[in-house]
């Protein structure tokens, strides 16, 4: 588990920080300073200094010894192991599901996800928390509570990039249509076919990480800052 910072400023400005990088205010590569940083937020540099090194503890950041502080370059290594691992974990879930005897407790993801067409959601931002949730709901259904720990450990640490599938309206539509079809096999017990369909489900949204760029990210930031102006107006 992360390490938490010592005082509620820091805390606030962790968030912050973090917050730009997920909604790609920030992008790989962009250099910053503390006092810049300091400036822009109007606190001092002690409590953005402990959060920035919180960051960098996690992935995040990259310090240099005088060209100051830097968003951390994409490592599509790691996002394909932790994507393995995620897998792995629901894959096992899904098999405890389909053999329980009892009622499963999938109504609120029902209630969710077999829903008519123009009743989904299509705000990217919103479709990403909701992608996530269902696969979380699995793994906790499933009940294994130590699966359930590591599984949001590595939710958070796929959230920045996973969130950019969900700019591509295609990708909307296909999530809405898979998870149906899955809940559908995993409620008529069809492990072998709820298995098939989830990897391939999680295996597509692993390949379209990997056609990420730099350009792309920018095109993300535009996206991510109309959906921003737009969810204000």
């Amino acid at each position: 588990m992360a390490q938490q910072p010592a005082n509620p400023l820091g805390e606030q400005i962790y968030l912050r920080v973090k917050a730009e990088i997920f909604d790609f205010h920030l992008l790989p590569g962009d250099r910053f300073t503390e006092t810049e940083l300091a400036a822009r937020l109007g606190v001092s540099r002690t409590p953005i200094r402990d959060a920035l090194y919180r960051l960098r503890r996690e992935g995040y950041l990259e310090v240099g010894f005088r060209s100051g502080w830097s968003v951390a370059p994409f490592d599509f290594v790691r996002f394909d192991e932790l994507y393995d691992l995620r897998i792995l974990i629901e894959s096992h879930a899904v098999e405890k599901l389909c053999a329980l005897e009892d009622e499963l407790p999938l109504a609120a993801l029902k209630a969710a996800w077999l829903v008519p067409v123009d009743s989904r959601e299509s705000d990217p931002r919103k479709m990403a928390g909701l992608d996530e949730a269902f696969h979380c709901a699995l793994v906790e259904a499933a009940g294994n509570r130590e699966m359930q720990r590591v599984h949001q450990e590595l939710t958070e640490k796929i959230r920045i990039i996973r969130r950019l599938d969900f700019l591509k309206e295609n990708r909307i539509a296909a999530t809405y249509d898979e998870h149906a079809k899955i809940l559908r096999l995993i409620m008529r017990r069809k492990a072998t076919e709820a298995l098939i369909l989830l990897r391939s489900h999680i295996t597509q949204s692993k390949s379209e990480v990997r056609k990420i760029t730099l350009h792309m990210l920018h095109d993300a930031r535009g996206a991510m800052l109309r959906t921003t102006e737009a969810a204000s107006t």
